[in-house]
């Protein structure tokens, strides 16, 4: 018969999302003996994600000493555990492939899921603190401690809004949960979002002549209907009186854009590298039409897949939205429950609302953008986001 080992898991973040950390132990189910820790500083995280991939380390683990024993996973995340079971449906896109990570370690036959409660779960939890005290001070978790004691007052306690944090996270993805806030509103006990306002930058001399102009080609500065575009969205900005910091793409038009409208607001502009234009290579400065021309079989090859660059060493869709994701999280983990005017390009804002609402990447030719149009995506502390608005250009009427 195949041994069984136990595998306790935890994670946590402070913020939610914030700089989160994982635990994870593998225990013999006879003598309570850890066989193997487990334990990492991830960044800025929300609690789910943490979760998810304590599970994944403490699998992983558990195959490392026995890829054929039976494993029995005790986690005090009922969101993780039905999930994993199979009872809840996975709504959430970023808890998707964590989730079939964690099923691609062990065959799902020889995996079992139990929930326990938080008290019972201390060694996983002590771990993930120990991960995430240790990423503060700028380092990561060192298994000096591996297969020490349980040494209960070397866990913090998690404050009550830490748990509060948790149980609403999990409270999203669960299916009892019938009605969806009112559009607009979200959930009270999630706290205030962080808000995100995307403006497109003003027009350029290749705005009207709808050229490639990404971060690879002259870096035009605003025209004059553009800068008269900018003014227009800085006094409509300033008569709502939300923006509390402005953060920029460091390209000219831009800037340009993001210093109209701190000027109006007394605000200082900070720039954002992650969030310039993709760089279109050979495209940059051609149209659509003159692209097609001279590139037939690169534009549809870009057009069919993500992951296909422009020619001559461009930036594909995937690739930006890697690094727009990046520069996502350290607005929200630097911002959090602030309003921020975000002043950025066509495919960043794109990006930013495809991944809010979980959409395919060739949604990103089914959006219209226009030039200094405003956007906006509240992000919550269990993870999710709320698209508020999408190409509003009623300040330039």
């Amino acid at each position: 018969m195949p041994r069984t080992l136990i595998v306790e898991a935890d994670g946590g973040s402070r913020g939610n999302p914030g700089p989160a950390g994982y635990g994870a132990v593998v225990l013999d189910p006879e003598t309570g003996e850890a066989l193997a820790e487990a334990a990492e500083f991830l960044g800025t995280a929300t609690n789910n994600v943490a979760e998810y991939k304590g599970l994944v380390a403490g699998l992983r683990a558990a195959r490392a000493l026995d890829p054929e024993a039976r494993i029995h996973v005790r986690m005090d995340s009922k969101l993780v555990v039905e999930q994993m079971s199979g009872r809840w449906q996975i709504k959430h896109p970023d808890m998707k492939p964590l989730a079939a990570a964690a099923r691609a370690v062990f065959p799902p036959e020889q995996v079992t899921y139990e929930w326990i409660p938080r008290a019972q779960n201390k060694h996983a939890d002590r771990l993930a603190n120990e991960a995430m005290d240790a990423g503060k001070n700028g380092k990561q978790w060192e298994p000096r401690d591996s297969r020490a004691a349980l040494d209960t007052a070397a866990a913090p306690a998690r404050s009550a809004a830490a748990r509060a944090a948790d149980e609403a996270a999990e409270a999203a993805e669960a299916p009892e949960v019938a009605e969806a806030p009112a559009p607009g509103w979200g959930a009270p006990d999630l706290g205030v979002p962080a808000t995100l306002v995307l403006l497109r930058h003003g027009e350029t001399a290749l705005t009207p002549q709808k050229r490639f102009s990404g971060s690879g080609g002259t870096d035009p500065e605003l025209s004059p209907a553009g800068r008269r575009q900018a003014e227009a969205a800085a006094v409509s900005l300033a008569a709502r009186g939300t923006i509390q910091a402005v953060v920029s793409s460091p390209l000219r038009r831009c800037r340009e854009t993001a210093e109209a409208v701190a000027a109006r607001l007394g605000l200082e502009v900070r720039l954002e590298e992650g969030l310039r234009e993709t760089d279109f290579g050979a495209w940059e400065g051609l149209t659509f039409a003159e692209v097609r021309e001279r590139f037939p079989d690169d534009l549809d090859a870009w057009l069919a897949s993500a992951a296909v660059a422009p020619t001559g060493g461009g930036e594909s869709f995937e690739a930006v939205a890697r690094r727009v994701a990046v520069a996502r999280d350290k607005l929200l983990a630097r911002y959090t429950g602030r309003t921020v005017l975000v002043v950025t390009h066509v495919t960043p804002i794109k990006t930013l609302v495809r991944l809010a609402l979980g959409a395919p990447p060739e949604s990103l030719f089914r959006m219209e953008l226009s030039a200094a149009s405003l956007s906006a995506v509240a992000y919550y502390a269990d993870g999710n986001a709320s698209l508020r608005l999408l190409n509003d250009t009623s300040h330039l009427r």
